[in-house]
């Protein structure tokens, strides 16, 4: 455009090609330098964030500044070759050309008289552009927020869980009912894999058709799946499962589902009975589903207490009963088998230990020093109980996690209404109930792209400053980053986007972009007001100057961006919300800016 402006002025190509690359190189260096450096702190960003946009951050920093270097050689050198020497263009493209051109010139009489109303009423601008900052603000409340945008991943899952100590082929029985029901039920799995395992779960794993050649997403077939299953299958809880998005975070946080609830203290059986509690109080909250325990009633087991008088009064030891029950059950090394070398444990023990009655334990006789033998049913006692699993630990603390799935709401507002709900829950001294999973990873994840955001700004700042060398100019070309603020507000509002870190990360990114179109408002004013303009002479000049420049390059953006913030294409909907929220905050920044940078720059005696 700079260099088409000399051309228009009656320069040759050369000269043309030279003037306009020094016009406008300072402003290009400056506006890549602002779009570079918001990329630094995102490279020392941990976590989720780190992990997922420290390769995007990298691939963005070599390509701006491959483009920066043909922006500034190869540009200009073609245009010197071959601007103004072409043959004319056919008739219907000439006649098009005009037709552009011909909007072009009434859009850039329109903004003239525009900017001239605006620096008239400069207090009456800035006041519309702080109340409507003000404005967005209340619009933060009414965003949900998640740590990952929910994605179609063409994936359903139905875990079924039956009692503890459930032998295999009951549950492969199971199994196979709840498959012959969700089979027929899903016309559009391609694949399915079914699992069942000795720890009394099952689970069926479909893998469906493209999201574009089916009618139903998979969270409609999740919840036509949960109705059809309730309640069919005898001694099976099922559980269904839609993954939105949670493919690559499932994989990076271990497995966590949608919400996790974690009861944290050291009683086992108080454990037990506030994580029974919790379950109850997080079934309650709207758009919680599949609520689970991490912590089941435990394998049943025979505990043998013994009775140490009777022992004592037998001449025996607790040792004595011990070592006879391990022998039997557990078995006791008898010596050695040695066979071609090699070495083999010969092991004594009961014929079919493991799958022994308790009567017939307790039918085992134990010798006595006086030469007697005594039953063993005689010194113990015999309860039924139930051994845990697993104990779980966090923070030197045992813990029982509470997991649920979400379902048409977000993870933000859920987990706050469950933290809401969880602080009436009373609990004794010592135990805490605290919100973790993905839960723990958004805020996390919030905070350091809050930081990572401010850092951004302040290198931006920085760069700027030292381009202009002032401290007043890169405050008035800042302007336009809240200005930015309020498209994206208003944007993933009118969208319904949520709060993400895909779109923080849009935000991080909008806080390099948005200054480009300033840059060249104030570069372009700088250079008239050095050349001997007034402030208000500059502000119109330099508007009307950069009017075609801005535009172009915001519509490029844009349109470049469109595609991905419709979610076209399998898994862009989980690229969707950076490309809103760049979008809308490029789109009422840039409009915005023409405006508001000239009327507060006109103030100064100096841009």
């Amino acid at each position: 455009e700079a260099i088409v402006h000399h051309l228009e002025r009656g320069k040759a190509g050369r000269e043309a090609a030279i003037a306009g690359a020094q016009d406008i190189g300072l402003a290009v260096a400056a506006s890549t330098a602002t779009t570079l450096v918001i990329f630094l702190p995102v490279i020392f960003v941990e976590g989720v964030s780190g992990i997922l946009f420290r390769g995007f951050a990298a691939v963005v920093v070599f390509s701006l500044t491959c483009s920066l270097l043909v922006s500034l050689s190869v540009v200009p050198m073609l245009c010197a070759r071959f601007l103004g020497k072409g043959d004319a263009p056919p008739s219907r493209w000439g006649r098009l050309a005009q037709l552009g051109e011909g909007m072009l010139v009434r859009l850039d009489g329109f903004y003239r008289r525009l900017l001239a109303g605006a620096l008239r009423r400069r207090g009456l601008v800035v006041a519309v552009a702080v109340v409507a900052f003000g404005g967005s603000l209340f619009i933060i409340p009414q965003l949900g927020t998640e740590l990952l945008p929910p994605s179609d991943e063409g994936e359903v899952m139905v875990r079924g869980e039956m009692e503890v100590g459930t032998k295999l082929p009951l549950v492969d029985r199971q199994t196979r009912q709840l498959e012959a029901i969700v089979t027929p039920a899903v016309p559009e799995a391609v694949a399915i894999i079914t699992e069942s395992s000795q720890n009394a779960e099952n689970e069926i794993r479909l893998a469906l058709s493209p999201a574009s050649s089916r009618k139903r997403s998979n969270v409609d077939i999740a919840a036509d799946l949960r109705q059809r299953l309730e309640g069919q299958v005898a001694g099976v809880e099922v559980r269904v499962r839609a993954p939105q998005g949670q493919f690559l975070l499932d994989r990076l946080l271990g497995g966590s589902e949608g919400l996790t609830v974690e009861v944290r203290g050291y009683d086992l059986q108080t454990l037990r009975a506030l994580s029974d509690r919790v379950a109850k109080v997080v079934a309650e909250v709207e758009g919680v589903t599949d609520v689970r325990q991490s912590r089941d009633d435990g394998t049943p087991e025979q505990s043998l207490t013994f009775d140490r008088d009777e022992l004592a009064a037998l001449g025996l030891t607790a040792r004595d009963v011990a070592e006879t029950l391990e022998t039997a059950i557990a078995g006791r090394q008898a010596g050695q088998y040695r066979a071609g070398g090699n070495d083999h444990r010969i092991l004594v023990r009961l014929q079919d230990a493991d799958q022994l009655a308790i009567d017939r334990v307790l039918d085992m006789t134990l010798p006595t020093p006086d030469g007697r033998r005594i039953a063993l049913r005689n010194v113990v006692t015999v309860e039924a109980t139930r051994g845990p699993i697993v104990i779980e630990r966090k923070d030197q603390q045992r813990m029982v996690t509470v997991n649920a799935n979400i379902a048409d709401r977000d993870l933000g507002s859920v987990a706050k209404d469950v933290s809401e709900r969880l602080r009436e829950v009373p609990h004794p001294e010592g135990y805490d109930l605290k919100l973790g999973g993905n839960v723990e990873e958004q805020d996390e994840a919030f905070g350091e792209l809050l930081v990572t955001l401010g850092l951004a700004l302040m290198l931006v700042y920085m760069v700027l400053a030292s381009q202009y060398e002032s401290l007043r100019d890169p405050l008035l070309v800042m302007l336009s980053v809240p200005m930015a603020g309020v498209g994206v507000l208003v944007t993933l509002f009118a969208t319904g986007t949520t709060l993400n870190i895909q779109s923080y990360i849009g935000c991080i990114m909008l806080g390099g972009i948005v200054v480009n179109n300033a840059i060249l408002l104030v570069d372009q004013a700088g250079n008239l007001r050095r050349q001997g303009a007034g402030p208000r002479e500059a502000a119109l000049e330099s508007g009307r100057r950069r009017l075609r420049p801005i535009l172009m390059t915001t519509l490029t953006t844009i349109l470049g961006l469109l595609p991905l913030a419709l979610g076209i294409g399998e898994g862009a909907d989980a690229q969707a919300p950076l490309a809103i929220a760049v979008i809308g905050g490029l789109l009422v920044s840039a409009l915005v800016t023409l405006v508001l940078v000239p009327a507060v720059s006109s103030y100064g005696e100096a841009i």
